[in-house]
């Protein structure tokens, strides 16, 4: 079964809106390994209509003007991508289609499927469902060393806590932390008569 791993860029306090107004000053050769790590290794990447958007907005125009970042560029123009949207879509970006069908279903079918690995950047939206699911592999949070104090943060409110347990972790000169996740199991039942065993005794 192939793998899905979400990247993103977020703030101390969790923001994750907008990171173009706050992510690029901790943008390092760190990260950018990182980065290709996760999306430039990927066959397929997921998206949201908004971060599809975004990208197909700028990586065409990159790619074609043949800077440091068209190979890059190269990567997400020949990957295979898939938008996640309830309006019908029409692309111009090679490669580009929308998924098709109930959500949970169509990723359950791509995840079956042969090829390598699937990723996403950003595309919260697009991350909450697939960790309500229980479809998303791993979340690559690239927390940076700043609160943002404003804007959406990654897990909105809800009723169901969502458990991770911490697969890898790593600090980038710039002060941010790589953190890989992957879901877990809740944690067990437990309360302060449970934790005080684990205080320094005199």
């Amino acid at each position: 079964m192939r793998k899905i791993t979400a990247g993103v860029f977020i703030s101390l306090d969790g923001v994750v809106e907008a990171p173009d107004q706050w992510h690029f000053p901790y943008f390092s050769d760190e990260m950018g390994a990182a980065v290709d790590a996760t999306l430039g290794a990927a066959d397929t990447v997921l998206f949201g209509r908004k971060t599809y958007d975004s990208f197909a907005g700028a990586w065409p125009e990159r790619e074609a003007a043949g800077e440091e970042d068209a190979g890059f560029a190269k990567k997400l123009g020949d990957a295979r991508k898939i938008v996640v949207s309830t309006r019908k879509l029409e692309f111009t970006w090679r490669n580009s289609e929308q998924l098709q069908g109930d959500f949970v279903e169509a990723v359950t079918a791509l995840k079956n499927e042969p090829g390598g690995n699937i990723a996403l950047s950003g595309s919260i939206s697009v991350v909450r469902q697939l960790l309500a699911a229980g479809l998303l592999d791993e979340l690559q949070l690239l927390v940076h060393p700043i609160a943002v104090r404003k804007g959406m943060r990654l897990f909105d409110e809800g009723d169901t806590a969502v458990p991770l347990r911490l697969l890898s972790s790593e600090t980038f000169q710039t002060g941010v932390l790589n953190l890989i996740y992957a879901p877990a199991e809740p944690a067990a039942d437990a309360g302060y008569e449970d934790a005080k065993a684990h205080l320094p005794q005199s």
